[in-house]
């Protein structure tokens, strides 16, 4: 394997306007979700993935797994998320563990709303200001770099 080259400073100019960019698009993503439906990104997260569940329900497990996350961070934001109305959570384990959530209609209604939102700062930080062939580049280098080689 060839030995990688230095970074230029055009390299290094790039990394970071895409660096910033990022930043930017993570701090307006969490003030439009925070101000305008009172979640955070975290609990956005959550809520989607639970709504595309069938039921609207599934194990804790189950759920850390799909967004990546450690079970303990899943389960403090699980419980002030109960606290909300957002979700209930069941009794599925040995010993009174409560493994199962399932989506309240409070919450549903919430991820229905911030989706339609999200969607709006989505387009006006991203896809609005980007050329067609634009959005083809940078979604075929995310399929690559995620291992997701689907269409």
């Amino acid at each position: 394997m060839p030995e990688p080259q230095p970074m230029s400073d055009a390299d290094w100019a790039f990394w970071d306007s895409w660096m910033r960019a990022q930043r930017r698009m993570e701090r307006e993503v969490d003030r439009a979700l925070q101000q305008d439906f009172d979640i955070s990104k975290s609990e956005f997260g959550i809520l989607v993935t639970l709504r595309a569940a069938p039921g609207g329900a599934m194990r804790v497990t189950e759920l850390a797994e799909s967004l990546g996350w450690e079970k303990g961070r899943v389960a403090h934001l699980l419980t002030r998320m109960e606290a909300r109305g957002f979700l209930e959570r069941e009794e599925a384990g040995a010993a009174g563990r409560r493994t199962g959530i399932t989506l309240t209609a409070v919450g549903a209604e919430r991820v229905d709303r911030a989706v339609l939102g999200h969607g709006r700062v989505i387009r006006r930080l991203v896809l609005d200001r980007l050329a067609p062939d634009q959005v083809q580049a940078i979604s075929a280098w995310s399929r690559a770099m995620t291992g997701d080689g689907s269409e």
